[in-house]
């Protein structure tokens, strides 16, 4: 429509030569310059709205062409434009220049019409703003005041009802008064009925005989019987201080006292016919009646007292039988273990049922539980301890075959752990304010207070036992070659009893059980560390006192062999019976001497398992207590001293035996002409001597166990000491001799033997002796002049080489001692 009016307002200018008018509606909505545009030019140029139909490719219809600068030209105008330049080339536009200056000239027209409708409206709503500023205050003026009426009108109205709340107590409390002076009048009409006759109920009020009343006669006698004591109470300062009493309320409070006796006998009669009957609500009704009465204590206590498993006495036959099984034989932990879990089982749901009759009877059912599972373990598990935790008499015990004190002890574990079982159990069905867990404590006070006796006389009873069967087993062994060996001197190498450690394996189990035990018992740990010591050093004694005997015994064996040995000493003229003898004697050191070795060996490993299981197990539960651990360690040092003090002793002994064989053997076996035969200069015997041979040989033998049996410091100890001994020993033999130059190298030649044989013991003191030895022998090989120069560079063996040199053969042809003299003082 704004197209069309344009387009008639051009043609009608462009025909009267009139100024292009525009209108501001052609401005309005969706505006777009291009559309104005093509209004205004349409009349002067018609082929602007041929372009529209034109093709894409730049050529119209009819053989229209689009010129470069977008216009569209005829096949006329080609025509006319090649016939000659002399037409203009665009004749509109002066028609165009002059449309769109009257279109300017509108334009600003149009905006000055516009600027000055913009001021006009600025003006009206300045003036409508001023006016709505005006009335904005005044209306908030009056809701000011509208607001300050509210707050008047609730001030009043505060003050109103304070006022009405003030009449309404003040009613309120006269009628609580009122009701208060009309109770009371109730209650002195009935205390006179009370206070007329003693012991006469039968002129009461219809209130007291009434059975649907029965709540409020309750009610109204614990109000009068509260009352009429009291006001005794009261009167007592007065009696005392001679003045007269009135006596009346004391015959109202006995007749009250026997009429709430006989109405509490009563109600719990008709509790009872209604629990048989199970009907509930009866005997909630009866029970919160009951309440008012001690605060229904006695109703409570009857309750729990007709429970059948208190009463029926097939409930604690049963119980006995379940846990301790047939009383002819003696039931065993895990039985009892096994019983205790399904009886414990039963009450725990026994009590559940009856958690449920009495939530839905009781007032107060927290009260009832509290008794009720207090009776239960005061009386039922109480009755079931008694008979299964009979405590033994520690001095005269029964034997450890029927189960001996451990027995007691083993049962006391079961029973505590599976009795704190059922009160947590209790405590997670319901118990009320009752400490269950001390409660159950205190069932085993008496057992726990002397529990650490206990534990330590079945140690010690075990340790006895086990003692006299190993005794028995030893003997069984030792019968049937007793006779024989003895005959033979071999009795002296076996022990009745050798150190086991498969018995200390068994006495460390008992202690670990023990102690599980000690932890069991023991919640605090000042008492468990207490406990703990006791009980490891009762295992530490136990050790001690075994491996130390055991070490003894084997240390007897080498003093009766010493004793053999010491009996048939070999001197220079033997007999072929005593020289038997002697070996026999031998045998039997050989023998103790390996017999010892062992033990000791085994009574280091006794040792190791006791560190052991005291590191594992017993260090960890002393750490919290401040000294305990500290002490125990010393204890066990302490105790094992005087295991060590054994061995040591005996393994000075080993050594004792050991050389006394030797200087049998070097008595016996070596010859004066082994270092000084008569060929001297003739061809060398490059053999050590049988002597040598014999003594090396007997080593080997008797040192083989030495080298298996003993390890770490122990064993390097003992090969040190018997290096030096041996050493020693040697020295001392080969004092007796006298060495030509071809005895010397067989005495080197042994010396040699020996130092290689004793390389073995790892002991380079030792060794060093015995290569110091090597280079004195060499005094009896060189020549007289040239003594001097084999010490050149040891002037410390000098004591020791000389006297070796006094053994040479040529001492005194060759006048060596003139010459030593004269050598040493230079």
């Amino acid at each position: 429509m704004k197209a069309a009016a344009m387009k008639e307002r051009s043609k009608s200018s462009s025909v009267s030569n009139l100024p292009l008018i525009l209108n501001i509606d052609d401005f309005k909505g969706d505006f777009s310059f291009d559309a104005l545009f093509g209004n205004l030019v349409n009349e002067l140029l018609p082929s602007f709205q041929e372009d529209s139909a034109d093709s894409a490719d730049g050529h119209g219809i009819g053989g229209t062409d689009v010129l470069p600068n977008g216009h569209t030209r005829t096949s006329s105008d080609a025509t006319k434009f090649a016939q000659g330049l002399s037409a203009p080339l665009f004749p509109e536009v002066d028609a165009l220049l002059l449309l769109f200056k009257n279109s300017c000239k509108e334009l600003v027209d149009l905006r000055k019409q516009i600027d000055g409708k913009l001021s006009n409206l600025k003006k009206e709503v300045s003036t409508q703003d001023d006016k709505h500023r005006k009335t904005l205050t005044e209306l908030e003026k009056g809701v000011d005041g509208l607001f300050n009426s509210f707050a008047r009108l609730d001030s009043r109205i505060s003050s109103v009802g304070q006022t009405a709340a003030k009449v309404g107590d003040h009613l309120q409390s006269a009628d609580a008064q009122r009701e208060t002076a009309s109770q009371a009048i109730e209650l002195i009409k009935y205390l006179m009925e009370f206070n007329r006759n003693p012991g006469s109920l039968m002129e009461l009020s219809p209130l007291f005989s009434d059975d649907s009343r029965v709540a409020e006669a309750a009610s109204i006698a614990q109000k009068l019987r509260s009352f009429a004591e009291e006001d005794i109470s009261k009167a007592m300062p007065s009696v005392v201080g001679g003045a007269t009493a009135s006596r009346g309320l004391e015959v109202a409070v006995a007749n009250l006292q026997e009429y709430c006796n006989e109405l509490e006998n009563r109600l719990l009669a008709r509790f009872d016919a209604a629990s048989q009957r199970r009907e509930l609500s009866t005997m909630s009704e009866c029970a919160k009646i009951l309440s008012q009465f001690n605060r229904g204590t006695s109703a409570m206590q009857h309750y729990v007292a007709t429970r059948p498993m208190f009463i029926d006495v097939e409930v604690m036959n049963s119980d006995n039988k379940l846990v301790l099984g047939d009383q002819s034989s003696q039931a065993s932990p895990n039985y009892v273990a096994r019983g205790l879990s399904k009886l414990y089982k039963e009450i725990t749901d026994t009590v559940r049922k009856e958690a449920a009759t009495i939530m839905a009877v009781f007032p107060s059912p927290n009260d009832v539980m509290s008794i009720l599972v207090q009776r239960v373990l005061e009386q039922r598990v109480t009755s079931l301890l008694d008979k299964l935790l009979e405590k033994p008499s520690i001095a005269h015990p029964r034997p450890v075959g029927e189960g001996g004190i451990l027995l007691y002890l083993r049962m006391l574990a079961v029973a505590y752990e599976k009795t704190q079982e059922l009160a947590r159990d209790l405590r997670a069905v319901g118990c009320g304010d009752l400490d269950v867990e001390g409660l159950t404590e205190s069932l085993f006070s008496a057992h726990k207070d002397e529990y650490s006796e206990y534990e330590q006389a079945s140690l010690r009873q075990l340790y006895q036992a086990k003692l006299e069967e190993l005794r028995a087993e030893s003997q069984k062994v030792s019968e049937p070659s007793g006779t024989i060996g003895r005959s033979k001197g071999a009795s002296v190498a076996s022990s009745p009893l050798e150190i086991s450690v498969a018995a200390v394996t068994e006495f460390v189990r008992w202690n670990e059980e023990a102690i599980t035990r000690c932890t069991l018992f023991s919640s605090l740990p000042a008492t468990l560390a207490a406990n703990v010591r006791s009980v490891f050093t009762c295992l530490l004694h136990q050790v001690s006192q075994y491996i130390t005997d055991g070490l003894e015994r084997a240390r007897d064996s080498l003093t009766e062999a010493a004793s053999l040995r010491e009996r048939f000493v070999i001197g220079s003229s033997v007999s072929r019976r005593v020289t038997s003898q002697a070996e026999a004697a031998a045998a039997a050191g050989e023998s103790s001497f390996k017999s010892f070795m062992v033990a000791v060996q085994r009574a280091g490993s006794s040792v190791a398992i006791v560190q052991q299981y005291f590191a594992n197990s017993i260090s960890r539960l002393l750490l919290p207590v401040e000294g305990s651990h500290a002490a125990t360690c010393e204890e066990m040092a302490t105790a094992m001293s005087s295991a060590e003090g054994a061995a040591f002793k005996g393994l000075h002994q080993c050594i004792e035996t050991v050389m006394a064989e030797v200087d049998r053997l070097l008595s016996t076996e070596q010859k004066a002409a082994d270092y000084h035969s008569p060929d001297d200069g003739m061809v060398h015997d490059h053999r050590p001597t049988n002597a040598c041979t014999r003594v090396v040989a007997y080593l080997s033998r008797v040192l083989e166990t030495a080298f298996t049996t003993l390890e770490g410091l122990n064993k390097q100890a003992f090969l040190t000491e018997l290096g030096n001994y041996l050493y020693k020993g040697l020295v001392n033999h080969w004092q007796k001799f006298t060495f030509n130059p071809s005895g010397g190298l067989r005495l080197k030649r042994d010396i040699t033997e020996y130092g290689e044989f004793v390389r073995s013991f790892n002991a380079p003191t030792v060794d060093e002796k015995f290569e110091l030895l090597g280079i004195l022998a060499n005094v009896f090989i060189v020549a007289p002049e040239s003594l001097s120069s084999l010490f050149e560079g040891t002037p410390s063996i000098r004591k020791d080489a000389q006297r070796f040199i006094q053994l040479r053969d040529d001492y005194k042809s060759a006048k060596l001692a003139s010459r030593l003299s004269s050598l040493w003082s230079s």
